[in-house]
């Protein structure tokens, strides 16, 4: 399994932006899909996902109501819409797929990440 984010960069407190990632198998064969993200010297947590099947999403605290992740199954792109950042939204963004959980822990596939500095 191969993923490979895009689309991080610089953006101001309050910007918004779009994070995908690629993956390099059947996105629709998981049973969720979703996102992880490691700031400076801290632990590697979730952002948020959803599951292909069933509707359930999970999204932490301080994604919730901010960010949203969507796929594409078509593409096998999943992507991250991310508003109103902060300056603890700093972090490298890495895509994740799961075959058994959506929630805080998921993430058995991961892989090259991209950087999102939030920044004045």
């Amino acid at each position: 399994v191969q993923l490979q984010a895009s689309g991080g960069g610089l953006v101001q407190p309050g910007g918004s932006l779009n994070l995908s990632c690629t993956a390099s198998v059947r996105t629709s064969e998981f049973y969720a899909v979703g996102w992880l993200r490691q700031a400076p010297g801290k632990e590697r947590e979730g952002v948020g996902c959803i599951s292909t099947v069933g509707g359930r999403s999970y999204y932490s605290n301080s994604a919730l109501d901010r960010f949203t992740v969507s796929v594409d199954n078509a593409k096998n792109t999943v992507y991250l819409q991310m508003n109103s950042l902060k300056l603890e939204d700093t972090a490298v963004y890495y895509c994740a797929l799961d075959n058994y959980l959506c929630g805080p822990s998921m993430g058995e596939y991961w892989g090259q990440g991209t950087q999102v500095t939030v920044s004045s």
